[in-house]
């Protein structure tokens, strides 16, 4: 961790990444402290007050403080996205070991499942699973990580296909050693770098999706904050008050960018025969 870490901060753009997902990290564990007001405080006096002394990002249709909802809304989407993404991670993970270790009818089972999953635009089927489990934060995490598995379980898969084939595999094989002892010992290890990639690319994806569904009604519920929600009420106001869609939109694509720009390092750090 320390070499990777060392790695990381040698590399211009990997700084910028891990920078920026620091803050959004710092933002969100220390909301109470650095928002003035609390998310849901509403100052009917002060309905639509452009940026600031006193609100420095402005005031919604509520007069509610877009700046402390900004920062509670970062909360939320970290909250969701790690775990929703560990959801995914953690089932496909053992469903890609066991499809790409023991292939077969297993690895046809499982993959034909997963190419379901693949049929459906992932929004779209994240859609329908709050739909039909009721909109709330819990469902929102289930509906998103069971959208993510099928990334994670081919990755997975296609690691232990590419290790499985290496020659210290099939000396264990030859000394008797059981499928578990080689999957965790022998497999596992040597599988962990596009993995960690793929969770870092995974968390943007699993902020973006939160933000739509909450954009759409069926994510994060009134009046607890969130960035596609505030995204949704500013809609009625961008002409009179486009401070309202500003700062939530811009949280949005700079957290995203930043695990993206994180991931994109971490990948060519940890596999440097990827970089261009």
């Amino acid at each position: 961790m320390h070499i990777l870490l060392k790695n990381l901060m040698k590399d211009r753009l990997g700084r910028i990444g891990l920078l920026g997902v620091l803050v959004v990290v710092a933002l969100s564990l220390l909301a109470p402290v650095i928002a003035p007001y609390e998310p849901t405080d509403m100052f009917s006096k002060n309905i639509l007050n452009p940026p600031g002394s006193k609100f420095i990002f402005g005031t919604d249709e509520f007069g509610r403080d877009i700046f402390s909802r900004v920062i509670f809304g970062a909360r939320v989407s970290l909250i969701v996205g790690i775990i929703s993404v560990g959801i995914a991670a953690t089932s496909g993970y053992i469903l890609g070991l066991i499809a790409g270790y023991f292939e077969g009818n297993v690895d046809n089972v499982i993959m034909r499942l997963m190419d379901v999953l693949f049929a459906f635009p992932s929004i779209l089927l994240a859609l329908a699973i709050v739909s039909v489990l009721g909109p709330n934060l819990s469902n929102t995490m289930i509906a998103i990580g069971i959208v993510s598995t099928p990334v994670f379980t081919r990755t997975v898969r296609a690691s232990v296909i590419s290790v499985k084939s290496m020659e210290y595999i099939t000396s264990a094989k030859a000394i008797g050693l059981k499928p578990l002892d080689i999957i965790m010992k022998h497999i596992s290890p040597n599988i962990m770098a596009p993995f960690m990639v793929q969770v870092t690319l995974a968390l943007s994806g699993a902020i973006l999706t939160e933000a739509s569904m909450s954009f759409l009604g069926l994510g994060i519920q009134p009046p607890n904050p969130s960035w596609g929600s505030m995204l949704n009420a500013s809609r009625s106001y961008m002409e009179l008050a486009p401070w309202t869609a500003i700062f939530p939109a811009i949280f949005i694509i700079c957290t995203i960018l930043s695990f993206n720009i994180l991931g994109d390092s971490l990948r060519d750090i940890l596999d440097p025969k990827l970089k261009l």
